[in-house]
This record gives structure tokens, C-alpha cells and sequence, in this order.
């Protein structure tokens, strides 16, 4: 049977995570200032390093292990209660080491508190939700809540990315979850994420022919005016309506104004609310043929995670966590939104999954990224509240 949770059970785990709020913001500060963006295999290694010596100080956990991710550096799978026999499917936390922002940014916009605001690149996104993500084991034992089998927290370290190595461990190690709870940054007013689009990525690359702009410019063949040409018909691709968006992100070529440009490429990024929809508009990108016979067009790349769709599953999920936060007097809501992460790679083998279960904040990405430190023993209640009734 399931473990249920009362409001008393639930306000005092909320303030265990009240007393042990400096802990999880020391080792949070620790991780941002360790900076790790993707393919930084030195900050990667070190916020590996920091994470695994803090878990190794918990006494719920029976196994840590690197997994090596060739380029990137490791990705670290944590396994809480259970014991070696135990045959119960786990339950899955997963979340990602790896930032979107270049080393040198935490001198740049280093780790400050402003009231209610903690600042630093990475933080929302997701450093201190791995910090979380290691209190609410800790939490969970300390307060001895039944937990019904393995936990397993899957940090991986080429997300921002899109996990060219990450994917296939996550495969891996959520296919046979029970459910799996991601602690990407929530949508505004710390709504969980029921839904998110799939992605896909294409490089679209014009070979023309050089030419004097001035003197012959009839031998050339513009590569620039053939790429010009084939946004135009990726942004005819656009249906808005149907959830679907095109975008040529990234324009290069030519080499100087004078001369009738040899090269271009564009990267293109779609986002799409189907599988179907996404092939179909895969297809129809590596299908693009060159509008001036002269230049040669190639087109590589296609659909990278598929959509996190809104199923039964997903639902009862939320619906589950809905009722948990509830004894906090707090109303979860939930969204679908346009951007993708690990989580899209669970739903796709139609293992239940609730996205955005980290603490709230804004900036995911920018240089105001921060969390709210008055949401952290909530958001911190609400993952120990799941892990013991799931």
C-alpha cells in the first residue's frame, strides 16, 4: 500500500527543509562557482567531484557511480534505499550537471542574494535542484518516510546540449521506472511541466561559386542567395497554430562584400507537438533542393528529442502531485511548453513523467537566472512527499 501523507506529516517535512536550507544553498554556491557548461570536461569533473563527496555523507545511499560521457566527461547515477535484492522497479529524479553559460560568467555575474533572490549562471538552471534533489534524500531518511524501493537520481552532464551521450542512459535507466520526476526549472508560479515539444536540429549548407562582385559577377553563384532563399521556404513551414515553429537561428557566409559568396550555412532548430508532425516536417527539410541549379545544397541533422505529450500516465502523475502539495495549501499548477528536455527521451517510452519539479525562480538561460529562496522548503517537501508515495 502506498504511504499517505498527512499535513502534519508534510508541515514538518517542510521544516526539516526550513533547518536545512544553508546546507543546500552552501552546496549550491559551491556548484555555480564550479562552472560546468557543456563539454567543459574540467568544471564538469569538479561538479561531479562536489556532488558525489556530498552524497557519499548520506546514510540512505547504497551506490554512486560515474558514467563516462566521451567529451563531455561523466554523468553520475546515485541509488538511494532499496537493497541489492530488492526486484521493485526504482524511482527516477533526473536532472543535469551542464550549463548553458561559458566559463568566465560567475566572474562576470558572480553568485549574489538580493532579498528574496538568489543570482548566478546556472543556478535555476539547475544547480541548486541537484543540491535539492540530494536533500530530499537525505530528508526522507532522516524523518524515516517508508520509501517503497530504489531511488535512483540520474544527473547527466550533456543536456543543454542535446545529449548525444545522455540519451541513451537515460533510456537506460528509466525505461523500467515506476515514475520518473524531473527537476528542470518550473514554469512561472512554480507550475510543473506536463507537456514540452519535441526538437530537432539541421544544418543547411549552400557550395556556390566565387566571382569579382565587380567585374564578372555572372561567373558566380551566390551560396548567401541560396541560403537566403531556403529560409524563406523554412519559414513557410511555420504553422503556429498547429504548435509547430521553423526558426534559422544561425546565418553564415561569404568571405568579403566584394565578392559573390562560395559558402553558407544555416542552423535551423523546429519544435513540434507530435512525433508525427515532427517526421513530417523532418522529411520535408532533408528533402530541400537547391534553388540555383549551380549550387550545391546539402542538409543534415533531424528530429533530436521527440514530445513529451500530455498522456493518462503524465496526468495521474500530476494529479498525484497536485494532491501532495495541496497539504501544503499550495494549488500545483501545470503547462506545456516549447522547450525540451531529458524528460521528452522518458515519455517517449511511456514511462509516467512530471516535468519542472524545481524550485521557482525566472532567467533559465540569462544573465538575470535566479531562484526564490522562500520556495526551496516547499519544492523541497513536495519531491520527499513523492518519493514516499509512489
Amino acid at each position: 500500500m502506498p504511504t499517505q501523507l498527512s499535513r502534519a506529516t508534510m508541515a514538518a517535512l517542510q521544516t526539516e527543509f526550513r533547518n536545512r536550507q544553508a546546507e543546500v544553498l552552501a552546496l549550491t554556491r559551491a556548484l555555480v562557482e564550479a562552472e560546468s557548461p557543456s563539454g567543459d570536461l574540467t568544471g564538469n569533473e569538479l561538479v561531479v567531484s562536489l556532488l558525489e563527496s556530498a552524497a557519499r555523507a548520506l546514510p540512505a545511499i547504497t551506490s554512486i557511480d560515474r558514467i563516462a560521457a566521451p567529451g563531455y566527461g561523466s554523468h553520475l547515477r546515485i541509488t538511494a534505499f532499496g537493497n541489492p535484492d530488492d526486484d521493485t522497479k526504482p524511482l527516477v529524479i533526473l536532472g543535469h550537471t551542464d550549463t548553458v553559460h561559458g566559463r568566465g560568467s560567475v566572474t562576470e555575474r558572480p553568485w549574489r542574494v538580493e532579498e528574496n533572490r538568489i543570482y548566478g549562471p546556472g543556478v535555476f538552471d539547475m544547480k541548486a535542484n541537484c543540491a535539492l534533489a540530494l536533500s530530499a534524500l537525505a530528508v526522507c531518511a532522516a524523518t524515516e518516510l517508508p520509501i517503497g524501493g530504489p531511488v535512483k537520481l540520474l544527473l547527466t552532464c550533456d543536456e543543454e546540449n542535446g545529449s548525444p551521450t545522455g540519451r541513451r542512459v537515460v533510456e537506460e535507466e528509466t525505461r523500467d521506472a515506476r515514475a520518473v520526476l524531473v527537476l528542470e526549472p518550473p514554469a512561472s508560479g512554480g507550475r510543473v511541466k506536463t507537456g514540452r515539444k519535441g526538437t530537432g536540429m539541421f544544418t543547411v549548407e549552400a557550395i556556390g561559386r566565387a566571382a569579382h562582385a565587380g567585374l564578372e559577377p555572372e561567373k558566380g553563384a551566390s551560396a548567401v542567395l541560396e541560403i537566403a532563399n531556403q529560409i524563406v521556404r523554412l519559414h513557410a513551414m511555420n504553422d503556429l497554430g498547429a504548435g509547430t515553429s521553423v526558426n534559422a537561428g544561425v546565418v553564415r557566409g561569404g568571405t568579403l562584400s566584394n565578392v559573390v559568396a562560395a559558402t553558407a550555412h544555416a542552423e535551423v532548430d523546429i519544435r513540434f507537438s507530435s512525433m508525427a508532425e515532427g517526421k513530417r516536417i523532418e522529411h520535408q527539410i532533408l528533402q530541400l533542393q537547391s534553388c540555383d541549379e549551380r549550387v550545391r545544397l546539402s542538409v543534415r541533422g533531424g528530429v533530436n528529442r521527440p514530445p513529451l505529450e500530455r498522456t493518462t500516465g503524465v496526468l495521474a502523475l500530476y494529479e498525484h502531485a497536485r494532491h501532495i502539495a495541496s497539504l501544503l495549501d499550495c494549488d500545483l499548477g501545470e503547462t506545456s511548453v516549447g522547450g525540451a528536455s531529458d524528460g521528452n527521451f522518458v515519455g517517449a517510452l511511456g514511462v509516467p513523467v512530471l516535468d519542472g519539479l524545481g524550485i521557482d525562480g525566472d532567467g533559465a538561460h540569462a544573465a538575470h537566472e535566479h531562484i526564490l529562496v522562500d520556495k526551496i522548503a516547499g519544492r523541497g517537501a513536495l519531491i520527499a512527499g513523492l518519493l514516499a508515495t509512489l
